[in-house]
């Protein structure tokens, strides 16, 4: 899309949401522009005199570190030269962390998607609404970025939330078993994202919340993941007691995730259906009998999911005698999952903030990893 497009059609879902009282005028180009901005736009309300004026800053794509470390000292300038002047980014599309970034800085936005944040005083004006949560399928295309879809990016993803920093790329790669240019190339989405921040090569913060935030957006524990229903037909908690009395070379090679594994750190709510990852290398036909589970292809007490790596087994924790999967892992799956989980997942998330130093690693050099099942 031209930078003329781009104005053209914001500046018309602008004076949509106005509404036919307001006129929404671009001037020329002035010294106004030449300090940072595409175009000035003036907005007035029909028989008014008091105007506001719009600086507009067209972009391709906004990332939140270019929010952090272009648009916030422009912004800066700005008002510095002229408080009457509000800037006001344009874009395809905008991530909710960059527009939580422009909002928390009072910078307003609109992108083609219908996210829009408009707050001046004179005259009074006030539009918010929201767009697309995620990026359009072409724009994405477009961008081609390596992102945190797939089984590769959710290793990453784990170990970067699981183990306290600073680490760097190699170090990360020996303990995934990744390629370290696919990792380069992830940590460099991850730091455009604010995800993560680095001091040369070296990774110093992680922001693991909403690192797990952002992964499940581009997930889903059952679309992703192939799975089997299967009804319990003496209850859950009998499956539970089975599950204990396996032997180790089985019980190994399954883990609780999703809602019962939830309930163990953030207890919401009572029931929900058992998930279990289980290992491709174990039968899952002798396992449903030895849990004495029905297949059944709707309102299923039990579903067996059959993990895309074997990483989700790793980290893994044993709760009553049977293994859990990693927090990080739970809350992904609650985040990703249908109803009440993404709550559930939020609240795994706020357990894990309060009680950090339950469940992360301190150092990487401290991470012994297991065989996978």
């Amino acid at each position: 899309m031209t930078p003329e497009a781009l104005l053209e059609q914001g500046l018309a879902r602008l004076a949509d949401l106005l509404g036919p009282s307001w006129e929404v005028s671009v001037r020329p180009n002035r010294d106004m522009t030449r300090r940072g901005g595409d175009a000035l736009v003036e907005v007035r309300a029909e028989g008014d005199s008091t105007l506001t004026q719009l600086l507009i800053d067209l972009e391709p794509s906004v990332s939140p570190r270019m929010v952090e470390e272009v648009l916030l000292p422009k912004v800066d300038l700005l008002r510095q030269v002229n408080h009457y002047t509000n800037l006001m980014v344009m874009s395809p599309w905008l991530s909710p962390k960059a527009q939580q970034l422009l909002r928390r800085h009072d910078i307003s936005y609109l992108d083609l998607t219908g996210n829009v944040s408009l707050r001046v005083p004179r005259p009074a004006i006030v539009i918010y609404t929201e767009g697309a949560s995620r990026a359009p399928r072409a724009l994405a295309q477009e961008q081609s970025k390596t992102t945190l879809a797939g089984p590769k990016a959710g290793r990453l993803v784990r170990l970067l939330a699981d183990v306290l920093p600073p680490y760097r790329a190699g170090e990360l790669a020996q303990a995934s078993g990744l390629s370290i240019g696919y990792i380069s190339r992830l940590l460099d989405t991850l730091e455009d994202q604010l995800l993560i921040r680095r001091e040369g090569r070296i990774i110093t913060f992680v922001d693991w919340p909403d690192l797990l935030r952002a992964r499940a957006a581009l997930e889903s524990v059952l679309r992703r993941n192939s799975y089997a229903g299967l009804l319990a037909p003496n209850g859950i908690p009998a499956v539970l007691n089975r599950l204990r009395a396996l032997p180790p070379s089985t019980i190994d090679r399954v883990a609780i995730t999703g809602s019962y594994a939830a309930h163990v750190v953030a207890p919401l709510a009572a029931g929900g259906q058992l998930m279990l990852y289980v290992s491709p290398y174990l039968d899952a036909d002798e396992l449903a009998d030895d849990l004495g589970l029905l297949p059944i292809e709707e309102n299923a007490d039990i579903l067996f999911l059959q993990p895309r790596d074997q990483a989700i087994f790793e980290r893994t924790t044993i709760v009553n005698g049977i293994p859990h999967v990693a927090l990080s892992q739970v809350a992904l799956d609650c985040l990703t999952g249908p109803g009440r989980m993404p709550a559930e997942g939020e609240a795994v998330i706020e357990y894990m903030m309060d009680h950090h130093e339950q469940w992360q690693v301190s150092s990487i050099h401290d991470l012994r990893r297991k065989p996978r099942p």
